[in-house]
């Protein structure tokens, strides 16, 4: 509950969480998977300690997206799988918690990436 590098600009504004609150939260998390970087890390520059902020503007960018994906995965991975998801996240990450998807929405684009790679990259 209002973890620093997970809490939603919303909630650190006014201290009160909704579910969009929480797939803001989501959208940190996706980030995590995507990148294998934690939430908040001080040791990086200034500009990238903060997962969320560093990653957002590339998100939505095809060639940029690629970039950020873990290293340790060695580019073995579906990169429409990851392109969806970084753009899941993106849409999590949104400043205006109306503009997230709901859960549900979250789920449902979520769910057809656990199908095997040949099936998930056509």
């Amino acid at each position: 509950m209002g973890t620093r590098g997970y809490a939603a600009p919303e909630y650190m504004k006014t201290g009160h969480l909704t579910a969009m609150s929480d797939v803001y939260s989501f959208g940190v998390v996706l980030l995590e998977l995507i990148t294998g970087r934690k939430s908040l890390e001080k040791m990086r520059p200034a500009n990238e300690q903060t997962l969320a902020e560093w990653a957002l503007p590339l998100l939505m960018q095809k060639k940029a997206v690629l970039n950020i994906v873990d290293p340790r995965l060695g580019g073995d991975y579906p990169t429409k799988a990851v392109r969806r998801m970084a753009s899941l996240a993106y849409y999590c990450l949104n400043q205006n918690p109306k503009a997230r998807p709901l859960m549900r929405d979250v789920v449902n684009t979520l769910e057809p990436l656990l199908l095997p790679m040949e099936v998930a990259d056509s």
